[in-house]
């Protein structure tokens, strides 16, 4: 179960982002501020932060920059009150992973939550065995038969996912969240394009293939154990 920590020193708010958190199969853990938020992290394992910005003792900020500086890249979420670009360009540059603006949905947070805590496991997987072939995530290198390309970033983002679950469906829309971001305006078709590329690629690769389910999406198959 992923531990999600909530940064947050409204009560209410942090009691709600906990219940539909809860609901949602994961095990939230409520702080009033940054100070405590580093107290619980020296304690615990924590999947992902959700943090709001204005909080006392410690901001959201100072917190991020705090983990950032330590080498600590836990995703992280914020969510505020405050909407402007400047902020927003604050927060990203401080080092979070997405930005919501209050009121928000909760049911969109959730969504977010998700997406990061996907985008993580890729990415701290770092390489992928699938028979004799071989995904190197920090080089964007695929390597088979003796032979090693550098592929374009979303296709290989793409690779990875569909591999990372092999036989699991993902839609075109889970895709374009998970690897475009939410906020992404490419239409879910670009997908295909992308799909109908990495099968060019590697049409003769006999480890695996990327097999479409009508009307649902795409799954990577894996031909070796």
């Amino acid at each position: 179960m992923f531990k999600i920590l909530i940064a947050e020193d409204d009560k209410e708010l942090c009691q709600l982002f906990r219940r539909v958190l809860t609901m949602n199969g994961y095990q939230p853990i409520c702080v009033s501020d940054g100070k405590q938020a580093l107290d619980v992290l020296d304690k615990e394992y924590i999947d992902l932060i959700i943090s709001d910005i204005m909080m006392p003792n410690m901001d959201g900020y100072e917190l991020i920059s705090t983990l950032r500086e330590s080498g600590i890249t836990i995703p992280v979420l914020i969510i505020t009150a405050k909407d402007s670009f400047y902020d927003m360009q604050r927060g990203f540059s401080s080092g979070t992973d997405d930005y919501m603006v209050k009121p928000i949905n909760v049911n969109e947070m959730v969504l977010r939550v998700g997406a990061l805590l996907r985008r993580a496991k890729m990415i701290s997987d770092r390489r992928q065995v699938i028979g004799n072939t071989v995904l190197e995530y920090d080089s964007m290198t695929v390597s088979y038969n003796g032979k090693s390309m550098v592929i374009p970033q979303k296709e290989f983002m793409l690779l990875y996912k569909l591999t990372s679950y092999p036989g699991r469906i993902f839609t075109r829309q889970q895709l374009m969240d998970d690897i475009w971001g939410l906020d992404s305006e490419t239409e879910p078709r670009t997908v295909d394009v992308h799909i109908n590329r990495l099968r060019e690629r590697f049409r003769d690769n006999e480890d695996f293939e990327i097999v479409t389910i009508r009307g649902l999406g795409y799954k990577a198959v894996k031909h070796h154990a």
